[in-house]
């Protein structure tokens, strides 16, 4: 990919708590459709533990939308944005392992478009990262994209919670995101919410809080 395509290779990067140089941990908080980095690390607050040791960190998508259509649609139609999206992530985690970190203290959440954005970087790019957290998200492409991912993630948890009739994530693809990560390796825990509408519930947030304790 050229830089010229790179299209949120310029945007401003927002950062919480501990400073990354002074943190033990790294969190890469990846935002939604229409909102900013910002909104989501209001999150962080929720997550920073006794010892202060995380550092939280968020990217911000050009237009505040990493790709324009459906995660479902057909991936070159969210080019070059999801191409984009997926070299931020990338950056930010190869930055943070050549400052020291190992990938086992770098986690990765990410919340409705953001979660599809994080889930199908780790997939490409996997790891045995700390945590990975994908709330009303799944892997990116159409019904029927082939999942020929390679590499292994060593057993890195894995949290999915989506509701089990989300408007804009179906269940099925959910799953199959579970499946997926799980024959790489990868310790996954999913959790349906009966009937709820596409947000973050405290009951995910409280999961987060526990797998980062």
């Amino acid at each position: 990919m050229t830089p010229t395509n790179h299209i949120h290779g310029s945007t401003l990067m927002q950062t919480w708590g501990t400073a990354p140089e002074e943190a033990r941990r790294i969190m890469i908080m990846i935002h939604g459709r229409g909102a900013d980095a910002r909104s989501i690390l209001q999150l962080a607050p929720y997550f920073e533990t006794r010892d202060k040791d995380i550092a939280f960190v968020a990217p911000q998508a050009a237009g505040n939308t990493w790709y324009p259509y459906s995660f479902m649609a057909p991936m070159p139609e969210n080019e070059p944005g999801l191409s984009s999206g997926l070299r931020v992530l990338e950056e930010l985690v190869d930055k943070y392992l050549a400052a020291g970190f190992t990938p086992g203290q770098i986690y990765l959440l990410g919340f409705s478009q953001g979660a599809c954005l994080t889930l199908e970087f780790a997939a490409r790019n996997p790891r045995s990262y700390g945590g990975i957290f994908g709330l009303s998200g799944g892997l990116t492409g159409p019904v029927g994209t082939p999942r020929d991912y390679t590499g292994s993630f060593g057993g890195a948890p894995v949290f999915l919670g989506c509701s089990d009739k989300d408007s804009h994530i179906p269940k099925e693809r959910v799953l199959e995101t579970a499946r997926v990560l799980e024959r790489m390796g990868a310790a996954v825990t999913t959790r349906f919410y009966p009937n709820a509408p596409h947000i973050i519930r405290e009951d995910e947030i409280q999961t987060v809080q526990q797998m980062l304790a």
